[in-house]
């Protein structure tokens, strides 16, 4: 089992680096968390927040599930999970950045995007979940009829995130704190073939580059 002896290995570096050479945070952390940002992300396994933001643990509060969508409020929807995080995020730890981190090549938009016979034949839970983000795939398919199928993907990763980010304000308490300017929403999107780092413009309704490049390509 040469995979697991390495993840292993890799929490005997975990305990030597925090537990040893920095003890002091998390002395500090178990006590207390104060992050302050939510990250709402795909369970891709490309994409780890953490290790994107370069974030130290206690720096983000991460919720992760298929393609990174938010369902909107209703307390008698399914799906109570991610709801709760969304609350336990805002209303206890007062976070004050929500950020929705969607990515190319992502398997749930391109089982949103596929025919949905086909993915409710293989599987149970997948289609149900991303029908959550069915409007953007419907914009998508309405605004790009013609376009190759891998540009009708990415356009709907991208606009998957925008309904996220509105069925995130849909939640009252969320839009109250965003009203008062102690909460605000951002919208990321990783291209994984570039390690490039967009964000939604409000301004320019387009994703725009946050990080560029990596400019040893």
């Amino acid at each position: 089992m040469k995979d697991i002896n390495q993840l292993i290995a890799g929490v005997e570096r975990f305990q030597t680096k925090y537990f040893g050479e920095e003890r002091s945070l998390f002395s500090q952390l178990s006590k207390s968390q104060q992050p302050r940002a939510l990250v709402i992300s795909c369970c891709d396994s490309r994409v780890d927040p953490a290790i994107l933001t370069g974030a130290d643990p206690g720096d983000l509060f991460i919720v992760r599930n298929v393609a990174n969508l938010v369902p909107p409020y209703r307390n008698e929807a399914k799906a109570p999970g991610i709801r709760a995080a969304l609350e336990f995020a805002v209303k206890s730890l007062q976070v004050e950045h929500i950020i929705v981190l969607g990515h190319s090549s992502c398997g749930g938009i391109q089982a949103l995007m596929s025919d949905e016979n086909i993915t409710n034949k293989y599987y149970e839970f997948i289609g149900a979940w991303v029908s959550i983000a069915k409007r953007a795939r419907e914009k998508v398919l309405r605004e790009l009829p013609q376009a190759l199928p891998a540009v009708q993907a990415r356009a709907c990763e991208q606009e998957s995130i925008l309904v996220s980010l509105e069925n995130l304000l849909s939640f009252p308490w969320i839009q109250e704190r965003v009203e008062q300017n102690t909460l605000m929403l951002h919208g990321w999107y990783f291209d994984i073939d570039t390690g490039e780092l967009l964000a939604y413009s409000d301004k320019n309704r387009t994703f725009d580059p946050l990080v560029a490049e990596s400019v040893t390509n």
